[in-house]
């Protein structure tokens, strides 16, 4: 089960329409829609169902830095969490596009790795560019899956 190029930027569109989709939902319904919509997402092509997902969010920090659970994924996304109270909600800032820009990628059987920029542009017209990399599994029925998720912010001298 080979992994393709082609499915790589499927994987890159449809991860960042999640997040279009989650901010929608936000709006639309509050904070109880972006949850079922973000929940939706993460199961849809995070690979918690396969163990851990090696997940370091752009804006996390100290004993909270990395986030290999479903709800630590689902409350750096969506925010209001008891048990993350320095999320805000990465997912609810009001995206409207993501652009991908790959560095490079790395492709072996079923398993392959993406670096790059996302540019996500919010309501506003302001957008945010941030240093990507992303590591696929194919799951046992061909389906492309995170397993790995760095983010950080572009470094600023």
């Amino acid at each position: 089960m080979q992994i393709t190029q082609d499915e790589i930027e499927t994987a890159l569109t449809i991860w960042g329409n999640g997040k279009i989709s989650i901010s929608k939902a936000f709006e639309e319904g509050g904070i109880e829609a972006a949850r079922m919509v973000a929940s939706a997402n993460i199961d849809a092509y995070y690979g918690y169902n396969l163990g851990p997902v090696l997940f370091k969010p752009t804006m996390a920090s100290g004993e909270q830095t990395f986030r290999p659970t479903k709800a630590g994924a689902l409350a750096y996304f969506c925010g209001h969490s008891e048990d993350y109270p320095l999320d805000n909600g990465f997912a609810i800032m009001g995206w409207r596009a993501t652009e991908n820009i790959t560095s490079g990628t790395f492709i072996q059987g079923d398993v392959a790795m993406w670096m790059g920029w996302i540019k996500l542009t919010n309501k506003d017209g302001s957008v945010t560019t941030v240093d990507k990399s992303f590591g696929y599994k194919k799951d046992e029925t061909g389906a492309l899956r995170i397993v790995l998720h760095h983010s950080s912010l572009p470094y600023q001298p």
